[in-house]
């Protein structure tokens, strides 16, 4: 498996590091979200290879305050348990991180794209295809959160004794810390039903070691930002809801309530999955986004659409 070499998207201040792969790039084009603060290297390669075997081109970036994309100013306080429950962050928008997968997009050249999203990049892919549906093939949204909840509304849909977990994971100043960290936080989120992969978990942490996963200012910046677009009850995007039956953080109801917000949506409870995407399933969900997405050809060729599902 082999990437392009880093480039960087820009929406207005903001620069968004994204690559490409450079297997399946004949294919269609699928744009990956990575979840709260965490970089694009966090994408299991096997997934990725499983994507591109079905049939698609794979590119992914890393969100504003992520990775090596632009980091903003600190916020007040830094608790991003607060920033959930008060969603009242100032420094962007939910709407501004659902236009940098938009410049993405232009950068990479791509009129359109099928989305894969997965954790708190399954409520930004959810709002790109709210706000840009012309942008949009398909949306898949894995172990996400319904993007119009607000606020405390956030918190049924939690497990707070794993927030609490979470919680006592501290930001750490070397690099044996930070390793230590990623590798907490990837045990948290594994699957319950699957044999946890140390050596995968640590191939994606410390590609990424350097700009640590554990902050809680950037965390707290990307969850307070404020969604004021519409609801998911208005998307019309070809959609997909995943959600694992054991995932240690949201509960299934989030799932739930996802797919019943979005007419037409989806939903495959993955038994045993927790978090993560375990290696196991990896196969199973690239057949899943393959067959949503030729579900939606299939549907725009029969009613005549023109619209970006149609196109190649």
């Amino acid at each position: 498996m082999t990437w392009t070499e880093r480039r960087f998207a820009r929406n207005g201040p903001v620069e968004l590091a994204h690559d490409r792969l450079r297997e399946g790039g004949d294919g269609e084009a699928l744009l990956l979200v990575m979840g709260l603060a965490v970089s694009r290297y966090w994408w299991p390669q096997e997934l990725c290879a499983a994507f591109a075997g079905a049939g698609f081109a794979v590119a992914r970036y890393d969100q504003r305050d992520a990775g090596e994309s632009t980091r903003l100013p600190r916020s007040p306080g830094g608790n991003p348990f607060t920033a959930l429950a008060a969603r009242r962050g100032a420094a962007y928008t939910a709407e501004d991180m659902a236009d940098d997968a938009v410049a993405v997009l232009d950068a990479l050249g791509w009129e359109s794209a099928h989305l894969f999203g997965h954790s708190l990049g399954g409520v930004v892919a959810q709002r790109v295809a709210l706000r840009h549906p012309d942008r949009v093939r398909t949306l898949t949204s894995s172990a996400a959160l319904p993007s119009d909840i607000g606020g405390l509304g956030a918190f049924r849909h939690l497990r707070l004794a794993t927030l609490a977990k979470f919680a006592r994971i501290k930001p750490a100043r070397d690099r044996e810390g930070r390793i230590a960290a990623g590798l907490a936080v990837a045990r948290l989120c594994a699957s319950p039903g699957y044999p946890f992969d140390e050596a995968e978990a640590l191939e994606r942490i410390t590609a990424d070691v350097d700009t640590g996963i554990a902050d809680p200012d950037a965390q707290s910046r990307q969850i307070g930002a404020r969604w004021t677009g519409p609801a998911l009850a208005e998307l019309r995007v070809p959609a997909l809801v995943l959600h694992g039956t054991d995932d240690p953080l949201l509960k299934p109801s989030a799932g739930r309530a996802t797919a019943a917000a979005i007419p037409g949506a989806r939903l495959v409870l993955q038994p045993g999955v927790g978090h993560d995407i375990p290696r196991e399933r990896h196969a199973g969900v690239a057949a899943e986004v393959r067959a949503l997405a030729d579900r939606a050809r299939s549907t725009s060729a029969r009613d005549g659409s023109t619209g970006p599902a149609a196109t190649a």
